[in-house]
């Protein structure tokens, strides 16, 4: 088997892996979610009027028009992290990375010489960057 190939196999594993399912259905929950859709649209109003804001010179910005729109900004985010829809894709998201970095993990150790079937992937806080890594083995 060459290496597409077995990509294409490990993308069929992991399409039915649980935690994949569990992330896809969140996901479509969330793009379903009219409410949800409609507070990530608000916030992201607001964003783009921070940002404009924050892009003037010190001179012509309003610290007020900054201040109640931070202030809305945090409360529009408060409400998307509140709603259930979005809860469950967050908690979903972060068991599918932790399935993604662990995969990649295995991938980039077999690159290095590592034994496919023995190597192993520490997941105690890795940042994914080498740079500020202590070793993986």
């Amino acid at each position: 088997m060459d290496a597409i190939k077995a990509a294409r196999e490990l993308g069929k594993a992991i399409q039915a892996d649980e935690r994949y399912i569990r992330y896809n259905e969140a996901r479509i929950a969330n793009d379903n979610d009219e409410e949800l859709q409609n507070l990530i649209g608000e916030f992201n109003l607001v964003r783009q009027k921070v940002a404009l804001e924050m892009s003037k010179s010190a001179e012509e910005q309003s610290k007020e028009k900054l201040d109640e729109n931070n202030k809305e900004m945090q409360r529009l985010y408060t409400l998307v992290m509140q709603n259930e829809h979005m809860a469950d894709f967050t908690m979903a998201k972060t068991d599918m990375d932790k399935l993604l970095n662990e995969v990649n993990g295995i991938i980039a150790l077999c690159c290095d010489g590592e034994d496919p079937d023995t190597c192993e992937v520490s997941m105690g806080g890795c940042t994914g960057s080498c740079s500020t890594c202590g070793g993986c083995h």
